[in-house]
């Protein structure tokens, strides 16, 4: 017989479990079974094996967003985890505005990523932007069709909307630290970088990883904004795996090639994912 105490949780998470087992088993079943056969007009499959993995993987195309894919990711945590820990940092543990700080730091989380890019692009307009007249009066324009330009703008953007995921992660850390470890270090006669280092910093490490780890996977898979943005231009210097991903798979309808990617670009995730955890 069934212990009813040990055994009640599972019942109760069941239904959930079905549910995301069903929306992600199934779709990697037919991703997997698309990866090694060639498919003629949706109904006609043909077995090659190995085929789209050797071509996705010899292809420099692959080679070069997955850099560019890297190399965002890379550049937007590398500002958002400090720059996040900063502001949680500087927000008041106590007092009337909490709340008041907390909704405003997370309005741009509300925001859906298409309306996010659409709202940017409309406000660096330069004739009816705001802040694209602000610049013109000086003579500045944002030119997305400048390398430099559209990778500092498609950064921007994405700091101005993730950052306060992990200014709310990290303040939360900090909310469930007792009054008595600030207190013991500052008679040990701590000063604001050790109390940081040697109090703040490992209360707040495992909220840290998970804004490490959440801003990774999303940095990694950013679509919309660079897209509505720059259109993957100038050239191809803003095309990154997801964009090259949609085209194959949507814009040429190679399902199997799509197929291929989809599996590697699910592999590097998984890798990194679980590096990053073990690293921190």
């Amino acid at each position: 017989m069934l212990k009813p105490v040990k055994h009640r949780s599972i019942l109760f998470i069941l239904p959930a479990l079905i549910v995301v087992g069903g929306s992600t088993i199934i779709p990697l079943i037919a991703i997997v079974n698309f990866s090694v056969q060639d498919v003629f007009y949706g109904n006609d499959f043909i077995w090659v094996g190995p085929k789209w993995f050797i071509q996705v993987l010899s292809s420099k195309e692959f080679h070069h967003t997955l850099f560019r894919t890297f190399a965002f990711s890379t550049i937007v945590m590398a500002i958002e985890i400090p720059l996040g820990i900063l502001i949680a940092l500087s927000l008041p543990r106590k007092g009337k505005l909490i709340p008041f700080y907390i909704i405003a730091i997370a309005i741009p989380l509300m925001i859906p990523w298409v309306v996010v890019g659409l709202m940017w692009l409309l406000i660096i307009h330069p004739q009816w932007g705001s802040l694209g007249a602000l610049l013109s009066l000086i003579n500045f324009k944002i030119d997305l069709n400048n390398m430099i330009m559209a990778w500092s703008v498609i950064v921007f953007v994405d700091v101005w909307h993730w950052t306060s995921l992990v200014v709310l992660l990290c303040y939360s850390g900090l909310l469930a630290i007792p009054d008595s470890s600030y207190q013991a270090a500052r008679l040990d006669g701590a000063n604001r970088w050790s109390l940081f280092r040697h109090v703040e910093l490992p209360k707040i490490k495992r909220v840290l990883m998970i804004a490490l780890l959440l801003r990774f996977l999303d940095s990694f898979m950013v679509y919309a904004e660079p897209f509505i943005l720059t259109r993957g231009g100038p050239g191809k210097s803003t095309v990154f795996l997801s964009h090259s991903l949609m085209r194959t798979a949507s814009h040429q309808f190679d399902l199997g090639h799509s197929a291929a990617i989809s599996l590697i670009y699910l592999s590097i995730i998984v890798l990194f994912s679980w590096i990053l955890y073990k690293v921190m």
